[in-house]
């Protein structure tokens, strides 16, 4: 008999360092920005739920907010940033929080209601680009895979502006708010919108004039406060 309840023990040890045994009650919040993040997301709390791991998708229509939230304990994890971007709110921000696993990769695209091909804007055009710093690096990198600008050697994650070395096109390039750059569509010539942006105001992704490809090194990260980095549920949840 005790060898019996010894080998059950160990049976539930197992299933609890390997994240698969939730606590009934357990419930995490999961921030997310607004969109095909969520849904992701949601997907993944249905099929949680069945282990009996409750997770409650949050969402947030400003990308300052889920750090914000986060690092106050109002939720236990998000999913919406990628490692640049949560560095940079880290150091300006004096958030505790740190990057968790990989999840997915959301391309950034450059979308026009003017014109349907790189090859048809013309000099002096206007565009934008996300105005945060590690997103405005990414917009610039994007307008320099598209072939319409050239940044300095080195330049990379933290590229501005004033890291444009070629401007053949003599682009004017405005920065703005990542969520307002689809409503400005209809005052700019082009302009590089993030994929969860782009969906919820109905620009179609397949018409983009480039998206990032599938090796973008821009990809997403869940992150959560350093003491909860190794909880079982969150652990579980991301493998879900």
């Amino acid at each position: 008999m005790f060898r019996k309840l010894l080998a059950i023990a160990a049976a539930v040890g197992l299933l609890i360092s390997a994240g698969c045994l939730a606590r009934a009650d357990t419930n995490l919040k999961v921030g997310v920005s607004a969109g095909p993040y969520a849904d992701i997301l949601r997907y993944a709390a249905d099929l949680a739920a069945k282990e009996g791991l409750k997770a409650k998708i949050v969402e947030f229509t400003d990308w300052t907010l889920p750090n914000e939230a986060l690092n106050a304990g109002d939720i236990d994890l998000n999913n919406f940033q990628h490692v640049p971007y949560l560095n940079n709110q880290v150091e300006t921000r004096g958030y505790d929080i740190v990057p968790l696993q990989k999840s997915i990769i959301v391309p950034f695209g450059l979308y026009s209601k003017k014109v349907t091909k790189l090859d048809d804007i013309k000099d002096g055009a206007t565009t934008a680009i996300p105005n945060d710093p590690s997103n405005g690096a990414r917009g610039l990198e994007l307008l320099q895979q598209a072939g319409l600008i050239k940044l300095k050697d080195g330049a990379g994650m933290t590229a501005t502006v004033k890291d444009i070395a070629e401007n053949p096109k003599r682009l004017k390039i405005q920065e703005l708010d990542a969520a307002q750059l689809p409503r400005a569509l209809d005052g700019l010539d082009f302009s590089v919108v993030s994929l969860n942006y782009a969906v919820n105001a109905g620009l179609d992704p397949k018409k983009a004039l480039i998206l990032e490809d599938d090796h973008s090194k821009w990809g997403l990260v869940f992150a959560a406060k350093p003491k909860n980095k190794d909880n079982p549920a969150i652990v579980r949840f991301i493998e879900i």
